[in-house]
């Protein structure tokens, strides 16, 4: 029996072949611990069972958006424990959030299996790291910095560099993610050059502030939150006694969300595993989308490699969204490309069908978000609380039109992971300075050259960080420009609909829309960014805005980037149960041209539309058993020290291809050679020395002696672009001759 409009289906009947089995995060009741063992098994599909009995040797579970995988690990555990195959106490899982590690020890414990350690990466490692601290260190442990903006503040002003606080902020977060991929200040212009990656300011300046900042902590005595997986690392690789240690008491290891560990995460992981490979994994790569913090799904691409004998176990039955949902969903990666679309899963829904995704085209935004309200009032009106409906963006500062349109059909929100539009702090201080030349009117020099309401607000703002043309890149800087921006669209749309406004009117509409959204918090609709959004869901979903240059955003360019933020999609779709709803505008504001296109992402899915062409999925649900595939020809595998055989994870040991404590068989006159010319070179260019080489690079180069190019390509470190600029230069050097340029003067000193 169909439900009734603007209804989900009634809870399906508790038996996996009707359904009985629930996505891992939507429900928080439990039932009382199983009897036995096989107990536990209960209630799993095959293919979760199959992952709840693969005790023995590395697992990997491909597992896709609503597929129930923490109610899957999470049973392993507990049958591991139940049956006396695991102690409680030598199983650590690790997982990204504290909520999601919360949650985990809840299930473990209601399934009678309790004493197992669910710790996020960076908990566990600051246990592991106070208790051995005293004896591989000695005395306290420093002090945990909580917050690093104020010492990146002083950093930079020491280097006699300015920042504003939303560059401060983008600067901090490129410290973070230099400190998890492992890149140190040295390193930091040349990996910014190399992945291509949109730096908030210059690199070599940058590089200072990073360098001075992690000075700082050194002369004061504390750390910040990635040296406690630095520092943990460290202790490990130095002290094999605690190392043994930590192995002793931890035998077994699970790991969720693999997809999103960095590479500083994986060498922990490493080092806590040891030469053992009791380790089960769980993660999606059609899911990566924090790609900008330093996560990779590269460990989880190559697991197979890296684990030829692993067990494979692929969970494709989808227990969250209805087959309509599910569709659209697998329609939407079917067009990807790249490696992670090569592993994508293809899922099945297990759930009653539902009504078809709406695929909504506006005339303009304020009608996109004036439709989506009305349509969320009748969703409402049919039954669908409200704290079960979403709408989702691409960037913050679209909320504000929707928090308006909603405010004014009554319609009760909260904001999740951003602050309200009007309490930001760029608006807030916006509306200080248009309240201040409302004021002073005529009297105020800034004016003098604007004709009109819009243009008047363009020249307040432009104080403020406006400008005609959004920056490069994404992060704070540009989410205050956007900020600024929707409040100059504002200001257009105003003197549109009250031709001859002036200021003091924008600044008591203004004050009036702040006003009204300064209610009382109430249980409402989700406005949230599609990445906050990640492990949520709701019954119903708006996914709005979905134009090109939001859907994929404007400076996305390459095609990893682009197929970023079509994962972002589809991991926006994939929160969806039962109503679905995908909505574009033809134009900016009312009047406008209607020039704009919906998202690439949708053709082939809207009506009307043309697909370019798809893609087979990875298969459906199942389980694999080693051996793995053969490695294609030309794919690297773990690298491993030229002198020892050990696998190396250090980036530095890695260029050199040995351990640092290995011997060296450089050629210490022509690495000073190559530092001579490297220097010189250096000036003539007006770079730092490191944007040609880095040191580690240069005695890589000075310990290979290459012959020709294709020997020094294949040094780490030396890329195409500087094969192509200083290859002959270095070669001749190698070659004991004089190159034709870089070196001038300097070669009669050597």
């Amino acid at each position: 029996m169909r439900p009734p409009c603007g209804q989900p289906p009634r809870p399906p009947l508790p038996t996996w072949q009707h359904g009985g089995v629930t996505a891992a995060t939507h429900s928080s009741l439990f039932p009382q611990a199983p009897e036995s063992a096989d107990a536990v098994l209960d209630g799993l599909d095959p293919e979760q069972r199959e992952v709840a009995m693969a005790l023995h040797g590395p697992v990997c579970v491909l597992a896709g958006a609503g597929t129930g995988k923490t109610r899957a690990i999470t049973h392993r555990i507990a049958y591991g424990v139940r049956a006396g195959i695991l102690q409680p106490a030598s199983v650590l899982a690790v997982t990204f959030t504290n909520r999601a590690a919360g949650e985990m020890r809840g299930r473990l414990r209601q399934l009678g299996a309790g004493g197992v350690q669910a710790r996020t990466f960076h908990s566990a490692a600051l246990r592991q790291l106070q208790y051995f601290w005293p004896k591989a260190v000695g005395g306290d442990l420093p002090r945990l910095l909580e917050r690093k903006v104020q010492l990146v503040s002083e950093a930079a002003a020491r280097c006699r560099i300015r920042l504003d606080r939303n560059e401060l902020r983008d600067v901090t977060s490129e410290i973070e993610w230099s400190k998890v991929t492992q890149t140190v200040p040295a390193d930091y212009p040349a990996v910014v050059a190399k992945t291509q990656r949109d730096a908030p300011r210059d690199p070599a300046e940058i590089s200072q502030i990073y360098a001075m900042y992690e000075q700082l902590k050194r002369d004061r005595s504390v750390i910040d939150f990635e040296d406690v997986l630095l520092l943990t690392v460290a202790i490990l690789q130095d002290r094999h006694d605690i190392a043994d240690h930590v192995r002793r008491q931890y035998q077994h290891f699970v790991v969720d969300e693999y997809q999103d560990v960095s590479p500083l995460q994986q060498r922990l992981l490493d080092l806590w595993l040891g030469d053992r490979d009791t380790l089960c994994v769980v993660g999606d790569a059609s899911q990566t989308i924090y790609s900008f913090t330093g996560a990779t799904p590269d460990h989880l691409l190559n697991f197979r490699t890296r684990h030829p004998n692993a067990t494979v176990v692929k969970l494709v039955r989808d227990y969250r969204s209805t087959p309509q949902v599910v569709h659209l969903a697998n329609g939407l990666l079917g067009q990807a490309r790249g490696r992670a679309a090569e592993h994508r899963l293809e899922l099945v829904s297990q759930r009653e069908p539902g009504p078809d995704p709406v695929h909504a085209e506006y005339a303009d935004e304020p009608a996109e978000a004036e439709g989506t309200a009305r349509r969320i009032r009748d969703l409402i009106a049919a039954g669908v609380p409200a704290g079960e409906i979403a709408v989702l963006y691409r960037v913050n500062s679209q909320s504000e039109v929707y928090e308006q349109a909603l405010a004014d059909a009554g319609v009760p929100y909260q904001l999740r992971g951003a602050e309200r539009f009007f309490e930001r702090a760029e608006v807030r201080e916006a509306g200080i300075a248009l309240r201040g030349a409302a004021r002073a009117g005529g009297n105020d020099s800034l004016l003098d050259d604007a004709e009109g309401l819009p243009a008047e607000v363009r020249a307040v703002l432009s104080t403020k960080g406006w400008t005609t043309e959004p920056p490069a890149g994404s992060g704070a800087v540009r989410d205050r420009w956007e900020s600024l921006a929707a409040l100059v669209r504002l200001a257009e749309d105003f003197e549109q609909a009250k031709p001859g406004a002036t200021l003091s009117d924008l600044v008591a509409e203004l004050d009036e829309r702040a006003a009204a959204q300064h209610a009382p918090t109430v249980q409402g609709v989700t406005l949230a960014s599609l990445h906050s959004a990640k492990g949520l869901e709701w019954d119903a979903v708006f996914l709005v805005g979905l134009n090109e240059g939001m859907m994929p955003i404007t400076y996305a360019k390459t095609d990893e980037q682009i197929e970023e933020e079509r994962r972002l999609l589809y991991v926006g779709v994939t929160r969806a149960r039962f109503h679905l709803s995908l909505s574009w505008s033809l134009s900016r504001s009312p009047g406008g041209r209607a020039g704009r296109r919906p998202s690439r992402f949708l053709n082939g899915l809207r009506p009307g539309s043309v697909a370019l062409g798809t893609r087979g999925a990875a298969g459906g649900g199942g389980i694999e058993r080693g051996p793995g595939p053969v490695a294609k020809r030309g794919r690297r595998g773990p690298a491993r020290c030229r002198v020892c055989g050990k696998t190396l994870t250090d980036a530095g040991e890695m260029k050199l291809m040995r351990c640092d404590d290995c011997p060296s068989d450089m050629d210490e006159a022509l690495y000073e050679r190559l530092r001579d010319w490297r220097a010189v070179r250096a000036k003539e260019i007006g770079q730092p020395a490191f944007c040609v080489f880095t040191d580690k690079t240069l005695m890589a180069i000075a310990e290979a002696v290459p012959g020709s190019a294709g020997e020094l390509a294949g040094i780490s470190g030396v890329g195409a672009r500087k094969l192509d600029r200083f290859g002959t230069a270095v070669l001749a050097i190698c070659a004991g001759e004089t190159p034709e340029e870089g070196l001038g003067d300097a070669v009669d000193e050597v």
